[in-house]
């Protein structure tokens, strides 16, 4: 029986997983649906292919780290990349979100999302055209492992990458001060304010975290498929359905509802049919609000 679908699943996972834990903290701690995260997606992929270039045009031509398609200049743009998506998710939230919330009706700032989001992916198109671009387009020999199963050096590395941040993320959120605040925030704001908790701090934090995350998805996705301005758009149901599906407010639920939401998809695709892998995201949507509306790891409010 061939099983490559749950490698290509895993890997699909991985991606709406990391973008996932944006959007379930957006909708915890500042409470509104944030539809111009899957465009912070792309910005990430983006800028880290321009600091790859000028990294480029400084040092010259790099070799790659042992059986990898890239090099350390790509690890170093992604670390420099993830900081400044953060950084333009604090700018639009300053400019834009924060404002709006100090008004009370959440579904103003929802609205101003959906608008946040077309111009960002809008400027996107105008710096870099809607042409695809590329990390490297070497092509790699994937190794079979058996039952059916070939993975290549640089999914088995994204893989591992994936585990140690989503390890790292949920260690920040569960034992340190700053991890403890927010829960406390998005349990109750007034009460957290209230006991000493910075809420404007909190929510930076919170930004700058959905950000570098939401950066590494769109370097995963760059490095595995390509860079289009549409990428992190295309996203969006599928990271609001692992969201949903593992419970607003839990970083493993979003990490479990991203890769079961992955695996599903690359099953339909290998048992079905490739146009069904669309419908995947949205059944499972439908399916848990009408089920489970609290997802698999939510908590029902009081």
């Amino acid at each position: 029986m061939n099983l490559q679908f749950i490698v290509d699943g895993l890997l699909t996972g991985s991606m709406i997983g990391l973008g996932a834990i944006g959007i379930t903290l957006a909708c915890s701690i500042l409470r509104f649906s944030n539809f111009a995260h899957g465009d912070l997606i792309s910005w990430g992929a983006y800028l880290s292919l321009t600091i790859v270039g000028v990294i480029g045009a400084l040092v010259g031509k790099t070799a790659p780290i042992g059986a990898l398609s890239f090099g350390w200049p790509l690890i170093v743009a992604v670390i420099v990349a993830a900081g400044l998506t953060g950084l333009l998710a604090v700018v639009l939230d300053a400019v834009l979100f924060a404002r709006l919330r100090q008004k009370g009706q959440a579904i103003i700032v929802v609205m101003a999302s959906f608008g946040a989001s077309m111009a960002l992916r809008n400027i996107l198109e105008f710096i870099y055209t809607s042409r695809p671009a590329y990390f490297n387009r070497a092509i790699q020999i994937a190794i079979p492992v058996g039952f059916g199963i070939r993975i290549t050096p640089d999914q088995i590395a994204l893989l591992c990458v994936t585990a140690v941040v989503v390890a790292g993320s949920y260690f920040l959120l569960t034992r340190t001060q700053t991890g403890r605040s927010m829960q406390a925030v998005s349990q109750n704001a007034a009460l957290a304010q209230v006991a000493g908790i910075d809420i404007r701090k909190i929510v930076r934090f919170t930004w700058v975290l959905g950000g570098a995350l939401a950066c590494l998805a769109g370097v995963m996705i760059g490095i595995l498929v390509q860079i289009r301005p549409l990428m992190g758009f295309d996203m969006l149901l599928p990271l609001f359905a692992a969201a949903i599906l593992g419970g607003i407010g839990s970083l493993p639920g979003a990490v479990l509802g991203g890769i079961i939401i992955g695996v599903a998809e690359a099953a339909a695709v290998q048992f079905v049919g490739a146009e069904w892998r669309a419908a995947v995201s949205f059944l499972i949507l439908i399916s848990v609000l009408l089920i489970r509306p609290i997802g698999l790891f939510g908590v029902a409010e009081r």
